[in-house]
């Protein structure tokens, strides 16, 4: 029997009668259509990887510059049938014609926002040349086709019929698509005067959605569209050949996992950012942050000297481990993390190189669980989009490229077939063995600290999911701390008087990320889930089948 949806669940009684069982399932990401399609798929008796991906697909029609099927990503896996954890990571990466040295001599600058580079041109940052191997289209299939119970096919059903037939844009949507490209695909059928916003069709889009559904991804990576692809890189002198295609295959590797306060982490590994937040974690092991208070002018300067550490290491020794050996169980060794905890409680300067690469805000996430305790946590993303589309087919690249360091010899230089670090961090957070929090986030790199924070709310604050995710944040990759407008000027002053800039931004949520997560809490039998607000997403509760 069909269940009615609920929408944005703050508490839910759970059935103790099966371990690791929740009662029904949710699905929580930052666009509303996504979420709805993703929670029918759980109404009709999906599983978390079938409800995930197909929530993807939707995301890469109606969020057009934060992803997309020519995009990237990594996704985290929990199988509740056989306990495990597995990491699905499908990284953008260097086309074969791109070369280490291609760059250097028309370097300009490191942009001050540390999001990259400033070329001559801007070759990196937009156009053909800032393209890497797509992984989306890659990642979901290995996705579904390992851990979902439905067909291909079905899953890209709902994303097909908004492309075809069109869906509602609110004003506020319709603003951020001001600009289009040339011959745009995306056409306006129709105004709609109640929500003063649009429905959107993209013809071309959906005719691609249509031969992923019939051929499978081959067609994508092998067949027709690779070769339109491959084709108009050659005309327009990007770096991706037909063999980069062809040999593109998203990679399945085994979590990272971390402790803290008697909590299982589990996150993935290098070039992603779960190294990051476990070295964080475990600098903070030791200190009483319940005791200090959320967001106490000593509070924000302890975690941030632990933000700020860990980023350190992530500038020195993050790299893609398939060309750069990632020393992981050193960083992640409470040996390490009590060597920077020593030189926080003394004060001493923490140094972060600069010709660090940070990403892209523009990117997406999704967190959906099953009344099974399947769960998924899936990050993809354009990186800020290339603004190319290929005739035909209706959908933006990615634009990768912009984040590799144009020097040669680095340890994220250029090299064809490397990725180039990322910030996603879709993590799940364990205690006594079941599953407790589930949580990623768009963002850039602040997604990490994003992630952490949220992490911080559940288990040394006692937040419900709502509260976690919703909580001012702040983050501190460098000399500066930069906090959200909600955080008093009082208590930034006291931040400044410890030693250390701070700066208060002017928006109240955002900027620091968009943290969506489901909590589930054994000892009161809740289920919740929470999307930031800063963004325009919810969570659906979809109880269980009868």
């Amino acid at each position: 029997m069909k269940t009615a949806f609920v929408n944005n669940p703050s508490k839910y009684l759970m059935s103790a009668s099966e371990k690791g069982a929740i009662p029904g399932g949710i699905v929580v990401a930052p666009q509303i259509l996504a979420v709805e399609e993703g929670a029918k798929v759980l109404q009709n008796g999906g599983n978390a990887m079938d409800a995930a991906v197909t929530t993807a697909f939707v995301q890469t029609v109606v969020d057009r510059s934060n992803c997309g099927v020519a995009g990237f990503g990594t996704m985290n896996i929990h199988d509740a049938k056989s306990g495990k954890d597995k990491i699905i990571d499908f990284h953008g990466t260097a086309g074969s014609k791109a070369t280490p040295e291609m760059w250097e001599n028309i370097v300009i600058r490191e942009n001050p926002s540390g999001y990259g580079y400033t070329l001559e041109g801007g070759v990196n940052e937009r156009g053909y040349k800032s393209i890497t191997t797509p992984g989306t289209v890659s990642g979901l299939y290995e996705g579904l086709s390992r851990y979902g119970t439905i067909s291909w096919e079905k899953a890209i059903q709902p994303a097909l019929r908004l492309a075809s037939e069109g869906f509602e844009m609110s004003r506020g949507s319709a603003d951020s698509w001001s600009t289009s490209p040339e011959s745009s695909p995306w056409t306006k059928v129709k105004d709609v005067p109640e929500t003063n916003g649009a429905v959107i069709v993209n013809k071309d889009m959906a005719e691609v959605l249509r031969k992923l559904a019939t051929d499978g991804p081959d067609v994508f990576y092998k067949g027709e569209i690779a070769k339109l692809i491959a084709d108009d890189m050659e005309k327009n002198g990007g770096f991706i050949t037909i063999d980069d295609l062809n040999n593109y295959k998203a990679i399945i590797t085994e979590p990272i996992y971390g402790n803290y306060r008697d909590h299982k982490i589990v996150t993935n590994p290098s070039p992603c950012g779960g190294i990051t937040v476990i070295q964080i974690l475990n600098i903070l092991e030791e200190y009483d942050l319940e005791k200090m208070g959320h967001n106490s002018p000593d509070y924000i300067y302890t975690v941030s000297m632990a933000m700020k550490s860990a980023f350190a290491d992530r500038a020195n020794y993050v790299a893609d481990p398939a060309f750069v050996d990632v020393n992981t169980d050193w960083l992640i060794s409470m040996e390490h993390a009590r060597e920077w905890k020593k030189k926080i409680d003394k004060r001493e300067p923490i140094i972060i190189p600069r010709w660090q690469p940070k990403e892209s805000p523009t990117t997406t996430h999704v967190s959906t669980m099953d009344s099974m305790g399947n769960a998924v946590s899936l990050t993809h993303s354009l990186g800020s989009s290339s603004g190319i589309i290929t005739s035909g087919l209706g959908f933006f690249y990615n634009n990768c490229m912009n984040c590799f360091d144009p020097i040669p010899g680095k340890l994220n230089s250029i090299l064809p077939g490397k990725a180039r670090v990322t910030g996603m961090v879709p993590t799940i957070v364990k205690k006594d063995g079941q599953i407790l929090f589930v949580v990623g986030a768009p963002g850039g790199t602040r997604i990490i600290t994003g992630v952490l924070q949220s992490i911080l709310n559940v288990i040394d604050h006692k937040m419900s999911a709502i509260e976690a995710v919703s909580a001012s944040r702040f983050d501190c990759q460098g000399d500066v701390i930069s906090i959200q407008s909600r955080v008093p000027l009082s208590v930034c002053e006291q931040v400044r008087a410890m030693g250390h800039n701070i700066t208060r931004g002017f928006s109240s949520y955002g900027d620091m990320s968009l943290v969506h997560g489901i909590l589930v809490n054994r000892e009161t039998q809740t289920i919740q889930g929470g999307a930031d607000p800063g963004g325009g997403g919810m969570a659906i509760y979809i109880p269980p089948l009868m």
